[in-house]
């Protein structure tokens, strides 16, 4: 079984995806759904998409799980609750009953403050989080390596996978510190990570070997039965394409941990 971890669906019309506001993300703000994924998984071979909130609203997680419930290749949802209220212990309960629905991902990456996750009146998730047993997406840029590092050994029990290679600067060539930051994180926690995003970090025109020592970094630190293969489709339109970053990918992987990349790690970690 081969397995996108991480697309996103989304109808701008909805009215809760303020990231889109802006000229950059002019190319993606158009209502998208299965139907538009639907060839670039079959000319992948893609059997199961994991499918990933894009906005900071319970609602949202709703309208996904019902695109799940009559989408065949839908395996699993991450979705969002409010972790700064309490009173969303409610959602994440019922949530939790929906056979396809994984965890949450809070958009981290997007708050002022990379110290916001160390918040003492969040906690009450993380708890909820593991006594579910429900999964946790950490979404981050490369300067939250260090306050992610210092919660996963917080959170030994949690289910968590790190989103995008915690999004290296590629473009502006740095590497040193992040890859010293994801290595620390590899050998001393238990936390999956998805190589996907990286095509959107990098300059227009990247290439294979651009993008190579980054996730072959990854790959070689946490193995292969620790990191799956997500397209982060349609984001990814804004600097690639499905079928441009599959074949990159591939050729990346190459033969050795493969199935685990593509298909056996997403499998284990979402239980698909």
């Amino acid at each position: 079984m081969k397995i996108d971890s991480h697309q996103h669906f989304w109808h701008p019309a909805r009215g809760d995806y303020y990231w889109m506001d802006g000229e950059g993300a002019k190319p993606i703000r158009r209502a998208i759904g299965p139907d538009q994924l639907r060839p670039h998984l079959k000319a992948a071979g893609v059997d199961r998409t994991v499918l990933v909130q894009a906005a900071p609203t319970v609602n949202e997680t709703e309208y996904m799980l019902g695109i799940a419930d009559t989408t065949d290749f839908v395996a699993k949802v991450v979705g969002w609750v409010d972790f700064e209220n309490r009173d969303d212990l409610r959602h994440l309960q019922r949530f939790a009953r929906h056979p396809k629905f994984a965890g949450v991902r809070p958009m981290i990456q997007d708050l002022p403050d990379a110290e916001w996750m160390h918040r003492k009146d969040i906690q009450w998730a993380y708890d909820a989080i593991t006594d579910l047993d429900l999964s946790f997406d950490a979404l981050g840029y490369a300067h939250h390596v260090d306050p992610f590092r210092r919660l996963f050994d917080a959170r030994p029990k949690m289910r968590i996978v790190i989103d995008h290679c915690m999004k290296p600067v590629i473009r502006e060539g740095r590497f040193d510190d992040w890859a010293k930051g994801m290595e620390t994180i590899a050998k001393t926690t238990s936390v999956f990570c998805k190589v996907s995003g990286l095509a959107t970090e990098a300059k227009p025109g990247w290439s294979v070997e651009t993008l190579k020592p980054y996730a072959r970094h990854v790959i070689d630190c946490f193995g292969p039965e620790r990191v799956m293969w997500g397209s982060d489709w349609p984001v990814l339109e804004l600097n690639g394409s499905y079928p441009a970053w599959h074949a990159a990918a591939t050729e990346i992987v190459g033969t050795s941990g493969a199935d685990a990349i593509f298909g056996g790690t997403a499998a284990k970690f979402y239980r698909i």
